[in-house]
């Protein structure tokens, strides 16, 4: 099993200040990787360490093999990120949003791709409609839907469960589930219990205290009482 992402007591923060306990996990190809924790406890803040858009306050992390580094060619083809903000093309409607992404990254067939995941998740009827037209639910599928229409070996997705509902949740699930089986590696943050025992084969509980290693059940667990 080809080791994708490899955190060495990952400490994260901001300046010197670190926001959570370090975090030690490794994330192979064909295995998915769950964040849990509450509200505000590091998990973007290690995701964006790991896309390398922080600097680790301590303890290091290999993306593919290699320190992370975002500017690196290798990394920006290999890694597919979605986080929990807007970006996107406001000019562009939603499905020139997508062809632009498919076909920036060299997909063939991008216009039939388009098509699918348009279907998938929800936005045919809105593909000539802008992102600012779009309900904020709308805007996180079209922001997804990017996410998997590039090529990848890891997708890393913030809280992908935020503004969508129970039936494109479940479809969600099932979509990684399947870029699990395929071989790819999947990293999420998420406080859905459901998505973390579907998808997930390992969990890291991130806290102030000290973060550890759970199992899928175990995380589940933790989220669903914490919601109770």
């Amino acid at each position: 099993m080809a080791q994708v992402v490899r955190a060495r007591d990952l400490q994260v923060g901001y300046g010197s200040a670190p926001v959570c306990a370090p975090v030690s996990f490794t994330l192979g190809a064909g295995r998915a990787v769950a964040l849990v924790g509450a509200n505000g406890s590091g998990k973007s803040t290690v995701l964006k360490t790991i896309l390398g858009l922080l600097e680790p306050v301590a303890g290091g992390v290999d993306v593919l093999g290699r320190p992370v580094d975002e500017r690196d060619v290798r990394f920006r083809r290999e890694v597919s990120a979605v986080l929990d903000d807007d970006a996107y093309f406001p000019a562009l409607t939603v499905s020139e949003h997508l062809y632009l992404t498919a076909r920036g990254h060299g997909v063939l067939g991008a216009q039939d791709e388009v098509a699918d995941l348009l279907e998938e998740f929800g936005l045919a009827d809105h593909a000539r409609a802008t992102p600012v037209s779009l309900s904020s639910g709308q805007r996180r599928r079209l922001l997804l839907a990017a996410g998997f229409a590039r090529p990848r070996s890891l997708l890393v997705l913030d809280e992908p469960e935020q503004r969508l509902d129970q039936r494109m949740r479940a479809r969600l699930a099932d979509r990684l589930r399947a870029e699990r089986e395929a071989g790819g590696a999947v990293l999420i943050a998420t406080h859905d219990p459901d998505l973390v025992a579907a998808v997930c084969t390992q969990a890291v509980h991130v806290a102030d205290d000290v973060s550890s290693v759970l199992t899928p059940s175990e995380a589940a667990d933790r989220i669903a009482r914490v919601a109770l």
